[in-house]
């Protein structure tokens, strides 16, 4: 049972109206975790405005989605993968990526799976990463940069996932064939 409330974009606090209407027009649908996450404006802010910075970030888009994934997966959040498997799945990527992704296996891209590594050691040390491990991500072609840019990754993301947890969202219907049970 949640007590947490699927909001419209009418029946939304109105500081969180513009923000799910720009989801909505994006996404085509509403999803349920962002008119969940609506019952508190700021939070659905901190989450809209982490991602549009994280996209700026100096990852590449699949990059992003390593780092998402990775804390989807090791946070067990259902909607997350669901969600990131149609965003891998519409952008064409290799659907052994995906399957890898999704199972938490080691990835078919070494760099990638370097990238993945490294986002569960900054989770696993809460940031304290070991030297050899952040040793291991620069000698896979990545920056000083790009470890903070995981950092960013790791907290936008944390923020997605521990909501979607609390308020009990479902997996969208559009996304049903994507659903995860990791």
């Amino acid at each position: 049972m949640s007590v947490f409330t699927t909001h419209t974009v009418e029946t939304a606090p109105a500081e969180a109206r513009a923000g799910l209407d720009a989801i909505a027009r994006k996404q085509g649908f509403l999803p349920e975790a962002a008119a969940r996450m609506a019952e508190s404006p700021q939070a659905l802010k901190a989450f809209l405005t982490g991602l549009s910075i994280f996209a700026q970030s100096g990852l590449e888009p699949v990059e992003r989605e390593v780092v998402t994934f990775a804390v989807a997966t090791r946070t067990r959040c259902h909607v997350c993968v669901a969600m990131h498997t149609g965003v891998l799945t519409g952008a064409g990527a290799d659907p052994e990526l995906i399957a890898a992704l999704r199972a938490g296996r080691p990835l078919p891209d070494a760099r990638l799976e370097a990238l993945r590594i490294f986002t569960h050691a900054v989770m696993d040390h809460h940031g304290g990463v070991p030297d050899e491990d952040l040793k291991a991500f620069l000698d896979a072609g990545y920056t000083t940069r790009d470890s903070l840019d995981v950092v960013l990754g790791v907290g936008v993301y944390t923020l997605s996932t521990y909501a979607n947890r609390l308020t009990g969202a479902a997996v969208d219907p559009a996304l049903s064939r994507f659903a995860w049970d990791g």
